[in-house]
């Protein structure tokens, strides 16, 4: 029990501040003011899906769909294992995320009911050194400094696998009441040329607009897209279809190259809501 209570007090410090995005208070506020527009009606959203990569590249891709929903008090975050640490399907067992200049609570209450959400454990390998989640933070809490949250990092699962663990979490979606965002953290293509990623890209994106997550986990695995964050992708559209989605919209495409100027290996960024 003593154990157990410490882990759930322990906060994680930011892994990759000061090379994803700015690790001074200060300098972090101007990027977010610059990558975020100001929407004078930012849209309810069950879903969002982002990119995670640093902010020189994928960061106005970011901010410009973060700044187009309204963001509740409590959020659930979904994204890939990069670092291949801790159990397959990991719910954040500690306590606050730091960030420079604040911390985000965790959503205790949601948190437990997902624990019990097969495959679901408690854990914190996991997530010590993953950025998928990180990198969305500074956004989030500009859009809402009182929000809590739940992190949940997944490694690779079945389209069967991604759809009953979808239907599970909006069962815990629909006892927790109406308020709660899902974000699905992933970049699309990777290190391919630009018209790859836009063909590539395109492919997978139809099937997020179609809200087709079958159809997104098919089409990856054929075609060999390397779209880190499809499972978490699957799982987020599955639980907000069961929660009853009907619209998807893409708020911004790009890539790498638009920035680095390199065109010959890119990689791609998409931010959806799915509503």
């Amino acid at each position: 029990m003593g154990r157990h209570a410490h882990e759930h007090d322990c906060a994680r410090p930011p892994a990759v501040a000061g090379r994803f995005y700015p690790d001074r208070p200060e300098q972090l506020s101007a990027a977010l003011a610059q990558l975020m527009p100001h929407d004078d009606a930012p849209a309810r959203a069950r879903l969002l899906v982002g990119p995670h990569a640093g902010w020189m590249y994928s960061g106005a891709i970011a901010g410009a769909t973060w700044a187009a929903t309204s963001v509740p008090d409590r959020v659930i975050l979904l994204a890939p294992n990069h670092t291949g640490a801790g159990v397959s399907a990991s719910l954040w067992s500690g306590g606050p995320w730091l960030l420079p200049g604040g911390a985000i609570a965790i959503d205790e209450e949601l948190r437990a009911a997902l624990s019990a959400v097969a495959p679901l454990q408690l854990d914190a390998q996991a997530h010590l050194r993953e950025h998928a989640i990180e990198v969305h933070l500074p956004l989030l809490r500009a859009r809402n400094p009182a929000a809590r949250i739940v992190p949940i990092v997944l490694a690779g699962m079945s389209a069967a696998a991604c759809a009953a663990l979808g239907r599970a979490i909006a069962g815990v979606l629909a006892r927790a009441g109406d308020g709660v965002l899902l974000v699905a953290s992933t970049d699309m293509s990777h290190y391919v040329t630009a018209q790859e990623a836009a063909t590539l890209d395109g492919h997978a994106l139809a099937h997020v607009l179609a809200l087709d997550p079958d159809g997104l986990h098919r089409t990856v695995q054929r075609e060999h897209i390397s779209m880190c964050g499809y499972v978490p992708t699957c799982v987020g559209l599955h639980a907000a279809l069961a929660a009853g989605a009907q619209t998807a919209r893409l708020v911004r495409y790009d890539h790498s190259g638009s920035v680095s100027g390199d065109l010959a290996r890119v990689v791609g960024y998409a931010g959806l809501l799915v509503a």
